[in-house]
């Protein structure tokens, strides 16, 4: 009952006319990113940072969460309209969704993607009001051990599974890990890689290497291949998006398999919605070889259901690890992250505790986004598709232009401008390799975690370096951590033989 009055406490200031309006402008903004090729809810978040600084802590998670969740709607229409999934988490939506829009069945396939989301994201929503409390309870028994064991999970894990190549994520998350020892050593007070620059003795913001990285990275990676004719192929979304009776008895078990799946993956540092969406997809065309008329790869209403409500459902609870336990589990979250340090807020046990306002506020809104983009996006479906006739050098440039604006605005340093072009060519390398920004940024978010509670482990235990693993906390994580390895490693390996057949 407790988690239900701080809920209701939450609606009220959720519902106040100046944080509803952030909502739908979040919730508007996401949609729009997420159909947008190449733009997802993780750049929109970076461009946002330095732009809401003025922005009450409240009003502005919550915008956060809006454009969060409205990137997953957006990049589902791209998925099925145009075949080009925005995010990662939205290929699985490529298979089934975009067969039913060739085959005139667009506007049902809007409407099984918008309610499967909207399903998965409430059921998420619903499970983080009532267990992440708890689980910031629980994580309040942690020490220098845990937290340490809690980022190194983090870290492999996510490096092994976002990327083709483990050596690749793993690369990307050396990376990070580098960056984030720029500067001032806050214990020995010495210069980490600063080269005699004062410019560096704060080392470098992750606001900076966000907004590089992940907003001019992906400008100069478009730049190298643009085409003249970004709209040519066009899907044409006719008609009312509705479903039809048999249509939603045809989905509903698939809204709830998808959700049951992509839950749990919301806590499980893997890089994203990549991987419940992808098992949700699999489960469901499993099951549908045992039907007498198997109906997958020509447009299985289905195969499109259970991957929406699978990233969702991972999404939702995703924000509840965030706020429980300070683990980011996606580039998004990473961002997010940063936004909570940003205002001097560490997401964790204690920000239950001091700042339950924003908190509640933050979970209330979760709901209220949900609604939202279910209404925004049933009957509008075919406006947001009109913003993929925007010409590309003209979409582009403007994201520049605020790219540079908003890390002048944050230092009015010109050599932070610099720092960004650098940057921004360095993410411009890695996409064109392929490799993975998401480990980059998680490794440089939780990067000075590990190392102040590697640091503080060894003084408390006079450098013992067993009480890293006597605890049955940190023996839990690396056992979980080895799982994970030999699952990443046993599907490399099955998918190495079915190329070699």
């Amino acid at each position: 009952m407790d988690a239900l009055n701080l809920l209701m406490d939450g609606f009220a200031g959720a519902l106040t006319p100046m944080n509803l309006l952030w909502v739908v402008v979040g919730c508007l903004l996401g949609t729009a990113v997420g159909v947008l090729p190449g733009l997802g809810s993780s750049m929109a978040v970076a461009l946002l940072l330095p732009m809401t600084f003025a922005l009450d802590p409240t009003a502005a998670f919550i915008l956060f969460a809006g454009v969060y969740f409205g990137g997953l709607f957006g990049d589902s229409t791209m998925a099925i309209l145009m075949n080009t999934p925005g995010q990662g988490s939205a290929i699985a939506s490529t298979f089934e969704g975009h067969k039913m829009a060739k085959d005139g069945r667009a506007p049902q396939a809007l409407a099984t993607a918008a309610i499967g989301a909207f399903i998965g994201g409430m059921v998420a929503s619903v499970v983080v009001v009532f267990l992440a409390p708890k689980l910031a309870d629980f994580s309040a028994n942690f020490g220098p051990a845990e937290y340490f064991a809690l980022a190194l999970f983090a870290f492999v894990a996510t490096s092994s599974v976002v990327s083709d190549s483990a050596v690749k994520g793993l690369a990307s998350l050396v990376l990070g890990l580098g960056i984030a020892t720029v500067g001032i050593d806050a214990i020995s007070g010495s210069e980490r890689f600063t080269y005699g620059s004062a410019n560096l003795f704060d080392g470098i913001s992750l606001v900076t290497v966000s907004v590089a990285i992940l907003a001019l990275g992906e400008v100069f990676h478009v730049a190298s291949r643009i085409r003249r004719d970004p709209a040519a192929h066009q899907m044409k979304v006719t008609g009312r998006p509705f479903l039809s009776r048999a249509e939603l008895k045809e989905a509903a078990p698939a809204w709830a398999r998808g959700t049951a799946i992509g839950l749990p993956f919301g806590v499980i540092p893997v890089g994203g919605a990549e991987v419940p969406t992808f098992m949700s997809y699999d489960l469901e065309r499993r099951l549908d070889r045992r039907r007498p008329n198997p109906v997958f790869g020509k447009g299985a209403i289905r195969g499109l259901a259970a991957p929406e409500a699978a990233g969702n459902a991972t999404t939702g609870t995703a924000m509840g690890a965030l706020l429980a336990l300070g683990l980011p589990v996606s580039a998004t979250a990473a961002i997010m992250l940063a936004a909570f340090q940003q205002y001097g807020l560490q997401p964790g046990p204690l920000l239950f505790d001091r700042a339950p306002e924003l908190v509640w506020a933050l979970l209330a809104s979760f709901f209220i986004a949900m609604v939202v983009l279910l209404v925004i996006n049933l009957p509008f479906a075919q406006l947001w598709a009109k913003l993929l006739l925007i010409p590309s050098q003209y979409l582009y440039a403007g994201i520049t232009v605020f790219c540079g604006l908003g890390i002048y605005a944050t230092s009015g340093a010109i050599f932070d401008l610099l720092l960004l072009l650098g940057l921004g060519v360095l993410g411009f390398i890695m996409r064109r390799h392929g490799v993975p920004v998401a480990p980059l940024l998680i490794g440089m978010v939780l990067g000075p975690l590990a190392e102040t509670n590697l640091r503080d482990g060894l003084l408390s235990s006079n450098g013992d370096y067993s009480v890293f693993v006597t605890g049955p906390i940190p023996l839990v994580l690396y056992g979980l951590l080895f799982i994970v390895l030999a699952l990443t490693v046993r599907s490399k390996i099955v998918n190495r033989a079915r190329q070699d057949v």
